[in-house]
């Protein structure tokens, strides 16, 4: 009960101050529309400036009795705007046409450099690394001694097996003469001779096993670190350096499917290897100096990139070229007759190129096209348009499709030469 009496007189009050503050704003409405003359005498009297003082911050102050909505200017002062060069100008109209020539298009490809041949050069018996004839870094020749190994029972062993064999052609020759005197049969010729061959074979295996103590150099080339000191004692299969044949080079890049296609395609319709112009850029952004060829392609495509791995074999007759460099592969090809447009002629509309193409009463029509390739500032054209064709190069969002212009021709010449900007 005495909640609900609670209740009733907050409503009760609540009521009350609604009523009574709309009859106050009724009241102070009527003051000022009555006193509007004499508040216009005390705002003339310099009363406006002590008004504006007192009103909240960022208030706009308008008359009593003004309809005009804030935030709009009147028809007069639109008017004097437009007057004024306030709007934008509009831009003249260009149009050219696309130009079939001769494209030059380059693919970049990152590339590890490798030696043609790069070995290991391991000991092949154990012993006493007794001499080292080359430096690090040095340059030798096929043939050259490199390393020579002590081998102290390789030496026993030879100087044994020379024995024997010698001792072997003392018993040939001598049953030779008993059998020339019939003393002997022949057998025992056959046998003699049996144990010379015998005693000469060691000795050969022996002579071998020596001339592993001296390791050569295999081929012409570039001796690399080396990871032994003379004196050491070396096992068999020691590796002692590596050495790099560099007189060509193989560069190693990969491929995109796509592009795969596109090379294996030409190579399939008899487009020579040399119709493509490598060029390989060096770490510093210099172009190395020899021109290179595809040498090989791998037989399968790598499943986690989908690319496949080329070889280009590059000469390197100054030496500057050395294993495990890296550098950038420039394949040049020539497009022969390629539809070329700027790039700036363009624009897009859910990710497909249109262009503004206009007729022989100067309509523009809306049109779509096929990029096969970009360069620069400008797109090879597939479908869409021909050469002579007029499209609009400035001032495309100044036109409709079906609108009827005005404009300015350019010759395409002019317009290639000096291209500067990307597509709108």
């Amino acid at each position: 009960m005495r909640n609900n009496l609670i209740l009733t007189v907050g409503l009760a009050i609540g009521s009350i101050s609604v009523t009574g503050l709309g009859k106050i704003q009724n009241a102070y409405q009527v003051y000022f529309v009555s006193n509007a003359p004499a508040q216009t005498d005390q705002f003339a009297h310099g009363e406006y400036e002590q008004h504006q003082t007192q009103m909240p911050s960022g208030a706009e102050h308008h008359p009593i009795g003004s309809h005009e909505p804030r935030g709009h200017e009147s028809a007069e002062q639109h008017s004097a705007k437009h007057a004024d060069g306030e709007h934008h100008a509009q831009h003249k109209i260009t149009v050219t046409s696309p130009v079939a020539e001769d494209v030059t298009l380059t693919q970049q490809y990152v590339c590890q450099i490798h030696s043609r041949r790069h070995i290991e050069l391991c000991a092949l018996v154990g012993g006493y690394l007794k001499q080292i004839n080359v430096g690090e870094g040095q340059s030798v020749k096929k043939g050259e001694k490199l390393f020579h190994i002590l081998p102290t029972m390789y030496e026993a062993k030879l100087e044994a097996d020379t024995a024997e064999a010698q001792l072997a052609r003392v018993e040939y020759d001598n049953t030779l003469r008993l059998v020339q005197k019939n003393i002997v049969s022949p057998q025992e010729l056959k046998l003699a001779k049996a144990k010379l061959d015998k005693s000469l074979a060691n000795l050969k295996l022996a002579q071998a096993e020596m001339d592993f103590a001296n390791i050569k150099a295999p081929f012409d080339g570039i001796v690399d670190r080396l990871h032994e000191q003379e004196g050491s004692l070396i096992e068999e299969g020691t590796m002692l350096t590596t050495m790099s044949d560099n007189s060509v080079m193989w560069v190693y890049f990969n491929v995109p499917e796509a592009r795969y296609l596109e090379y294996q395609t030409a190579m399939n319709n008899g487009q020579s290897t040399n119709a493509l112009n490598l060029q390989l850029k060096l770490a510093n952004h210099t172009i190395f100096d020899q021109p290179g060829e595809i040498g090989a392609i791998e037989a399968d495509f790598d499943s986690e990139t989908g690319n496949i791995a080329f070889r280009a074999n590059f000469p390197n007759p100054k030496g500057l070229l050395r294993h495990g460099q890296t550098g950038t592969v420039l394949i040049h090809s020539v497009v022969q007759d390629a539809i070329v447009i700027p790039q700036r002629a363009t624009f897009e509309i859910l990710a497909k190129k249109y262009v503004y193409v206009v007729d022989a009463e100067n309509v523009v029509h809306q049109r779509e096209i096929e990029i096969r390739n970009e360069k620069d500032d400008i797109f090879l054209i597939t479908e869409g348009l021909h050469a002579g064709e007029r499209i609009v190069l400035e001032g495309i969002r100044q036109v409709r499709d079906g609108d009827t212009i005005e404009y300015e021709f350019e010759d395409p010449a002019t317009v290639l030469a000096n291209l500067k900007y990307h597509a709108e």
